[in-house]
């Protein structure tokens, strides 16, 4: 079963220096998206199969951009946040490609322009099954899914905007009653879908 993980980093900036040292506050909670990463696609001794994760820089200067990881195709990532941000940093000092545009930045990593919506548009046309997580919904299991594609979108410590929820017009799953921190989330769908 394939799983795909889209999240928001509605501060995390899309171009210019990361400071490495300053993930939480200079570049705008990019340690969140760095460690919804490292949920999504990293076991204890290797990387999962088949599992994708898109990071929405939506922070600014200039346009949003996009950074897909596919573990299928991932080479010389490590799972601490410092490299995995490093190898982000290197990305931005590349101009964002077009809104439609993926270019591969490097082995299993690729960055395009765009948002939510793109990423919403693509994973339709691609026949993704996509679920937004929302403690107020009914708590996801592992008999809700056969064989398919599965796609989650998940905020940074912000809460989605009404725009955005506007775009993700979709089903609704919950993890518990708590609002949970982004890669705590991933670990625990893995976690439910594993045991299918």
């Amino acid at each position: 079963m394939q799983r795909r993980f889209a999240i928001i980093g509605h501060r995390a900036p899309s171009n210019g220096k990361l400071n490495l040292n300053d993930l939480s506050g200079a570049c705008g909670r990019l340690d969140v998206l760095v460690r919804a990463v490292s949920s999504a696609l990293f076991l204890s001794h290797g990387m999962r199969e088949d599992c994708h994760i898109t990071l929405h820089l939506m922070g600014g200067p200039g346009p949003s951009r996009r950074v897909w990881f596919d573990s299928r195709n991932l080479k010389g990532l490590h799972v601490d946040e410092r490299a995995i941000a490093g190898r982000i940093s290197k990305m931005l000092e590349e101009p964002v490609p077009a809104i439609g545009q993926l270019l591969e930045f490097s082995s299993g990593m690729w960055h395009s322009g765009g948002d939510i919506s793109t990423t919403f548009d693509d994973w339709q046309r691609e026949g993704v099954r996509m679920i937004l997580l929302d403690a107020d919904a009914p708590l996801l299991s592992n008999s809700s899914f056969g064989e398919e594609r599965l796609g989650f979108f998940l905020s940074d410590d912000k809460a989605f905007t009404d725009n955005e929820l506007e775009v993700l017009e979709m089903e609704r799953f919950s993890l518990g009653s708590e609002r949970l921190q982004g890669h705590s989330a991933i670990t625990i769908v893995h976690h439910i879908l594993d045991q299918s």
